[in-house]
């Protein structure tokens, strides 16, 4: 029976990283998670004159930086100031050039959304008429190429190396305190520090060129570097170095002061550890959910701590298993997996699958928002592909619980009929046949031994170094022999034990789906939440820029200037749902810091000039201070409308303001 392991574990092994080069391959670069949900001018448009700026909204904060949002004339030229900056919480502007002429002009953004990840995209206007453009856009979407693949591994890594580290040391402190003594347990430890230290040095160096341009030589440059520090990501990322350093404390106390302690004193010291150790846990989690999906959107104070459990369970989970897994088919002869560590074990990750279910439950609610976002958004169809290998990880981990249970009760059996035939021999009963003839082998084997032992005296004797180097290598060499010899024969008789071989035969079946489990979550994470994406789809436009047409609420953002003190501002109207019939208008007039006030008067018309239909007047009623609002609003056909709202701020200063939108 043993001989089959080997042949089986390979094939597993071999079936396992295809599927996880699989999904590996057909991840490709992060998704945007901050998707465009508007511009002005909008995608397509033709306007009559050359706006003033053009204006970018996002389904949530970005951050920018001079070269993040750019216009391109149709030779390519720039044409704007360089500056971009925020006219409203996601809403972001570049002011233009003065005079611009007629033609096409190219659109281009790449900035970093709040959660972390780069987004881009591009649309082209016109103004005047469409005209020929000689800017050509590439293919390539932020995050992707070399770099970008490389930071995706990084990530891969880092998530590999938490479980690994944190499930680990939950294993030996919570179910086998003794396996702070065995070698391969330390490694495997120990690698998933090394990991997820090196993984996170990797992308604290590849994150200036992730999110900017690319380049690999940008990897390595310092001023870059520094400005990486200084955003969210950055000190994110620094934090895990720093925590990273506490884990090393920790584990070489577990590995050193724990393992030399006697049982009695170990209990002392496990609970200062299993204390420092959730902190440090705790911490590293929260390096991920104050730097990602968690961190933005609906009830993120509230995301956060939930995404740290979520975390912490996968990687208790995740990473204890693999542990049990290693320390089963690796572990030394001498030293097995009682089934009492098994049992714990199976105790421990039936907590951590109940966590899973009630974190994953809300996770999926705040990042879906609908049930048709299961099927209708790459995120979503993930979802349900993490959901299905979660069920059938906990049907199969349902056959590991009954071969522990057997284990355990095999076990004590074993026990006991040692111990009976320790006190038969110690109550002195008379020699059977057969205890004869044992006794009789035993003395065969005793002067065996003593022949031997004779033999080489004799051989040490006769060269003379009997005391010297050459006995001691022999004696030390026959030593290693016999150790191998027993060791190989404990391995023997401990698989031959059909519970234990059946245990370790479910367990890998679980580490293997697992990894699978693991590559698929760490994809999640990297892909557009399904709430986003559909968001973006009602806007009518995708987080890449795509060329449909937007549908759903109008907002415009128009900047004035009366010339009059406190003149100055931005009027925002809000039509919904733009389309034909019935809609209702929200105006809001903002001072240039964002504080909303109140104006003598607003008059708000709708023109459609293609028709010669308008100006159809608006009056809008006063609701509170710098709000009006009009509802029943009629718009008779589809088309381009220009939308001119009057404002005056005293008796004789006023300015009337323009811009065109598409109503559907």
């Amino acid at each position: 029976m043993t001989q089959t392991i080997a042949p089986r574990v390979r094939t597993l092994v071999l079936l396992l990283l295809a599927a996880a080069c699989a999904l590996l391959a057909g991840a490709g670069p992060a998704s945007a998670h901050a998707a465009l949900t508007g511009s002005d001018p909008r995608e397509g448009a033709v306007v009559d004159k050359a706006p003033a700026q053009v204006s970018l909204t996002f389904s949530e904060s970005v951050s920018m930086d001079d070269d993040s949002l750019r216009i391109l004339d149709p030779k390519g030229k720039r044409v704007d100031d360089g500056k971009p900056s925020g006219t409203g919480g996601t809403t972001y502007s570049v002011k233009l050039h003065a005079g611009l002429p007629d033609g096409t002009y190219t659109v281009t953004y790449q900035v970093v959304s709040a959660d972390s990840h780069p987004v881009s995209g591009a649309y082209t206007f016109s103004v005047g008429a469409p005209s020929e453009t000689s800017v050509t856009v590439s293919g390539q979407g932020a995050g992707g190429g070399f770099v970008g693949g490389l930071y995706g591994v990084g990530r891969y890594v880092s998530y590999a190396g938490f479980a690994v580290l944190v499930g680990g040391a939950a294993f030996v402190l919570a179910c086998w305190p003794r396996g702070s003594g065995v070698r391969v347990v330390q490694r495997f430890v120990v690698s998933g520090w090394l990991s997820l230290t090196a993984a996170t040095l990797l992308l604290l160096l590849l994150r200036g060129s992730y999110t900017g341009s690319g380049k690999v030589a940008d990897v390595f440059d310092l001023g870059l570097l520094g400005e990486v520090l200084q955003t969210k990501a950055g000190a994110a990322l620094v934090s895990r170095l720093l925590l990273l350093a506490a884990a090393a404390l920790f584990i070489a106390v577990l590995f050193g002061a724990y393992d030399k302690r006697e049982d009695e004193e170990k209990r002392d010291l496990t609970f200062g550890l299993a204390v420092g150790g959730s902190v440090v846990a705790v911490g590293l989690a929260a390096t991920w959910a104050m730097s990602e999906h968690a961190s933005v959107g609906l009830q993120a104070t509230l995301a956060m701590p939930v995404d740290v459990v979520h975390l912490i369970a996968v990687a208790t989970w995740l990473g204890g298993l693999t542990a049990l897994l290693v320390a089963l088919y690796r572990g030394p002869a001498d030293t097995p997996v009682p089934a009492l560590a098994v049992s714990r074990f199976s105790r421990v990750a039936f907590g951590s699958v109940i966590a899973l279910v009630v974190t994953g439950t809300y996770q999926s609610w705040r990042q879906l928002g609908s049930w048709t976002a299961f099927t209708d958004t790459r995120y979503g169809q993930l979802l349900l592909v993490k959901i299905g290998l979660v069920a059938v990880l906990v049907g199969v981990a349902h056959f590991s619980r009954r071969w522990t249970a057997q284990l355990a009760e095999a076990t004590p059996a074993a026990a006991g009929v040692a111990s009976a035939r320790r006190v038969e021999k110690g109550a002195g009963k008379a020699p059977t046949k057969a205890s004869g003839s044992t006794s009789a082998k035993t003395g065969a084997k005793a002067s065996g031994n003593a022949k031997v032992a004779e033999k080489e005296s004799g051989t040490a004797k006769r060269s003379g170094t009997a005391k010297g180097t050459g006995g001691s290598q022999r004696a030390a060499q026959l030593a290693r022999q016999r150790a191998a010899v027993d060791a190989a024969r404990q391995k023997r008789q401990r698989d031959a034990d059909p519970n234990r071989f059946g245990l370790r035969r479910s367990v890998l079946a679980e580490a293997g789906i697992a990894v699978v489990l693991l590559v698929v979550t760490t994809v999640l994470t990297q892909t557009e939440p399904g709430r986003t994406e559909e968001e973006a789809k009602a806007a009518g436009t995708s987080s890449a820029g795509s060329s449909a047409p937007a549908t759903g609420a109008v907002t415009l953002d128009m900047p004035f200037d009366t010339g009059s003190q406190n003149g100055k501002g931005v009027v925002r109207v809000e039509l919904d749902p733009a389309r034909v019939g019935a809609n209702d208008l929200h105006l809001y007039v903002e001072r240039p810091d964002g504080t909303a006030f109140d104006i003598p008067e607003v008059k708000v018309a709708l023109t459609q000039k293609a028709k010669d239909i308008g100006p159809l007047p608006v009056a809008p009623d006063h609701i509170t201070t710098g709000h009006w609002s009009a509802s029943g609003v009629q718009i008779p056909m589809a088309g381009d409308w220009e939308v001119t709202v009057t404002v005056r701020t005293s008796d004789i200063d006023q300015v009337t303001i323009s811009k065109n939108t598409q109503i559907g």
